[in-house]
């Protein structure tokens, strides 16, 4: 099953490269003009993550075995409570975070939203995303530092690194390659939205309709539990 995910993913990133020239990191402003608003929240959707018990969530490969490759990797854990997946609401999530869910109720191009725990010191290899036709949006809920002051948890998108602080935002491209290291002894956590990518080319925003709707279909069969 992951071989034939791989290959699947291969083909669909070959065809959006063709069609979608886009850098890796992306200007919020223009992309994702709704990212104020999480930003703006970002204290109160932080504190309902640390109510929400995210340490008893799903790890990422209990909800996609085919992802074991970058969450069991290291045996450290990187859980998720998903809210929203590919348009598909996940109501005992949406729940435990109803100011977060009252944002993404205004915001109809957030396609997917997961807040994300990684715990002390887990890595998530370099890998690709296999979908262009969404941008991924980070938020810093609760970022460990370093000793310095810097963020301790860096993420290397394309080769070039990035760290985000508490409450700070950062919009980028998936399916260029990426890392993640939280070097730190304290887990992070963060905001995650799959966005819907604005001005594709009409085949591009067709293609994309499909994929996601294919992928709704998936999600109903294959019975996997979103909460804890």
């Amino acid at each position: 099953m992951t071989k034939f995910y791989d290959r699947a993913s291969d083909v669909v990133r070959r065809i959006y490269e063709k069609r979608i020239d886009a850098p890796a990191v992306l200007d919020a402003d223009i992309d994702f003009p709704n990212a104020a608003k999480f930003a703006a929240q970002w204290e109160a959707i932080r504190d309902e993550a640390k109510t929400a018990k995210l340490e008893s969530m799903p790890r990422f490969h209990d909800i996609m075995p085919e992802q074991a490759d970058i969450s069991a990797n290291d045996g450290i854990d990187w859980r998720m409570l998903i809210l929203k997946a590919y348009g598909v609401e996940v109501p005992e999530n949406v729940a435990r975070m109803p100011l977060l869910a009252g944002l993404l109720a205004e915001c109809p191009e957030v396609k997917s939203a997961t807040v994300s725990f990684l715990a002390p010191r887990k890595h998530i290899p370099r890998h690709r995303g296999p979908f262009r036709g969404v941008m991924r949006f980070h938020l810093g809920l609760q970022i460990p530092k370093q000793a310095d002051g810097k963020p301790a948890t860096i993420m290397m998108i394309d080769d070039q690194e990035y760290r985000i602080a508490d409450g700070d935002i950062l919009l980028w491209d998936d399916t260029f390659p990426h890392e993640v290291m939280n070097n730190a002894d304290e887990p992070r956590i963060a905001l995650l939205l799959d966005v819907w990518r604005p001005r594709m080319p009409v085949d591009m925003e067709v293609l994309s309709r499909i994929i996601v709707s294919a992928v709704q279909i998936g999600m109903r069969y294959r019975g996997v539990s979103y909460t804890g």
